[in-house]
Parts: structure tokens; C-alpha cells; sequence
């Protein structure tokens, strides 16, 4: 007869997968939802139910034995098999409902998905949201993401994509900063005045500022006075009346809006990659994937001409 797994032991290769794809108990136990005390004693248990030395544990960092990587790939492929069964009893329920997990940049969160989301919730309010924002890649499979939101096309065999619009961008000053330093009419005259970049924080580069020129994308480094690594920070230093910017559309909307910015060489603006929403396959059938990605149709609603693929609804 052949032994039945128990649920403690259950918990453990749970535990064990986790801690092993984010490299920490207390990462996995923020994940789990439990302690990471809990994630480490699932673990120890495991580990002498096994046999086996799982980890190699140092006070920074868990490294997974020889014996630990070939587990990790079985117990990695138990929970996919774990998840398409949750997948396919969610799908029997016509009605969207329970937790769905959303990751996406922090600025995309911030300015468009994050504003949108209470409008959601009217529409389904049986469906809880986690929304997961950083700007740091993550795996949606291992971390059991339903959708995420990218900027860039993003190949991926595993996962569904769907195109939501352009990430546009586009130079922007305060009036005030304009009144005083006056409005440049092309990028060459950019040396003129104070300018304000943005430097990424995976790589330590300055943008390279993209602008269609003459039928062709120029890019250039400005001489910037300031340099800040988060997006929204070079808004609030344009909105001080810094300098001149670029800045992602829909990051400088509400500025727009609220007329603390204005646009700039708008004549060369550019269309830098693209915003895209993807799944994983397994949850091609899920009510609540089919109802956030139906709603994000309608965030980023305007039809581009002639292909059905939308914008985001903010001024251009």
C-alpha cells in the first residue's frame, strides 16, 4: 500500500519551495502569511523527515544543497499542479471572488492602477486585491502573481500578454520655470537650460533622453543640474520649478491636470516601448484574470487608429 503524504510534510515542501525561490524565510513568510519562525521549523522538520540537508544557512543568505535544487524543481512543478486545481475550481464559479494578485511597477501602480482599483472593487466586490509594486522583476509563476503589468514587450513562454498601449514620453517644465527661462522650440536648445534626469537604480544609468527628430529617435545625456532615482521624485522637482524633465505620460498626468506642469517639445515626443499585462497560462480560465483584464481594456481605453490596441487615458 502506498504511504499517504501528510499535511505537515505538505506544509514543509510548501514552506521549503518558497524560502528557496525568494531566498529567505522571511520573504517566504511574508508571502505565506505566517511567521518566519513557522517557515524555518516547517523546514528543519522536512529536512529530517528527508534526511537530507536542504539549506546551507549563513546569517545573510539560504543556498540550497545539490539534494535542495532537484527537490526544488519537484516541489516547484506540485505546487503549479496545486495551483492549476485551485485555477479550475475558480474557473467553475461564474462569479469573480476571492484574492487576486496583482504586481506592476511602482509608478504604474501609483498613477493608473492604484487610482482605478476602487472602481474595480464596486464592480466585483466579492474580490479582494493584492496589489504587489516594485520596481524589481519578479517570477509571477513562483510568486503565484495572477496578472502583472510590465513597461516593455516581454517575452515569456509561459505566460499571456496582452499589448495595453505605448509608454510615452515626453519633455515637461512648470509655468513658472518657463516664465523665467523661457520655452525651448528643439532638443538642441536643451543645453540652455536646467534639466532634471532620471538615474535607474538597477543599473546606475542616466536616461538617455529619446526625441524624433527629422524622421529619426535622437538620444541624448543632458547636462542635468539634479539627477533622482525615483520617477515621481523628478515630477516634484520639475513641479518646483527645477527644470525641464521627461517623464512617462501618464506619471506627469495629474500635474498636467492640476497645471503644475505643462508639456514641452511635445513635436518630438516618442513612443518608448509599451505597457503589457501578462499571465500565466494557467489562469487563462480564471473569472477574476477575465474580469482586471476586461477592466484594464477600459483603463486604457482609447483605440489607437486602425488596431483595436489601446492608450491610457491621459492627456498625450
Amino acid at each position: 500500500m502506498t504511504a499517504q503524504i501528510g499535511l505537515e510534510r505538505l506544509t514543509g515542501i510548501i514552506a521549503f519551495a518558497r524560502a528557496a525561490s525568494l531566498g529567505s524565510y522571511t520573504a517566504a513568510a511574508r508571502q505565506l502569511g505566517v511567521s518566519p519562525s513557522a517557515v524555518s521549523k516547517s523546514v528543519q522538520r522536512l529536512e529530517q523527515q528527508f534526511g537530507v540537508p536542504l539549506f546551507t544557512r549563513t546569517t545573510r543568505s539560504l543556498t540550497l544543497t545539490s539534494e535542495g535544487r532537484d527537490l526544488h524543481e519537484r516541489a516547484l512543478r506540485l505546487l503549479r499542479e496545486a495551483e492549476e486545481i485551485e485555477q479550475a475550481a475558480l474557473a467553475a464559479r461564474a462569479e469573480p471572488a476571492g484574492i487576486l494578485k496583482i504586481a506592476a511597477p511602482l509608478p504604474i501602480g501609483v498613477h493608473v492602477i492604484g487610482p482605478a482599483l476602487p472602481r474595480f472593487r464596486e464592480r466585483y466586490p466579492k474580490v479582494s486585491i493584492d496589489l504587489r509594486l516594485s520596481d524589481q522583476m519578479v517570477d509571477i509563476i513562483e510568486e503565484g502573481i495572477d496578472v502583472a503589468i510590465r513597461v516593455g514587450d516581454l517575452a515569456d513562454s509561459r505566460l499571456l500578454s496582452r499589448r495595453l498601449g505605448p509608454n510615452r514620453l515626453c519633455a515637461y517644465a512648470s509655468p513658472d520655470y518657463l516664465a523665467r527661462r523661457g520655452t525651448p522650440r528643439h532638443p538642441d536648445e536643451l543645453a540652455e537650460h536646467e534639466c532634471v534626469n532620471f538615474r535607474f537604480q538597477s543599473s546606475g544609468q542616466s536616461l538617455r533622453w529619446p526625441f524624433q527628430i527629422g524622421g529619426r529617435v535622437v538620444e541624448l545625456i543632458p547636462n542635468a543640474g539634479v539627477t533622482v532615482d525615483v520617477s515621481d521624485g523628478v515630477s516634484a522637482v520639475l513641479v518646483g520649478g527645477g527644470g525641464i524633465g521627461i517623464s512617462a505620460t501618464y506619471i506627469a498626468a495629474p500635474h498636467v491636470a492640476r497645471g503644475e506642469l505643462v508639456p514641452v517639445l511635445e513635436d518630438y515626443a516618442v513612443e518608448r516601448t509599451s505597457i503589457t499585462a501578462l499571465w500565466p497560462e494557467s489562469r487563462r480560465a480564471s473569472p477574476n484574470v477575465k474580469a482586471f483584464l476586461s477592466f484594464l481594456a477600459e483603463v486604457y481605453h482609447r483605440p489607437e487608429a486602425g488596431n483595436g490596441i489601446s492608450t491610457p487615458h491621459v492627456p498625450l
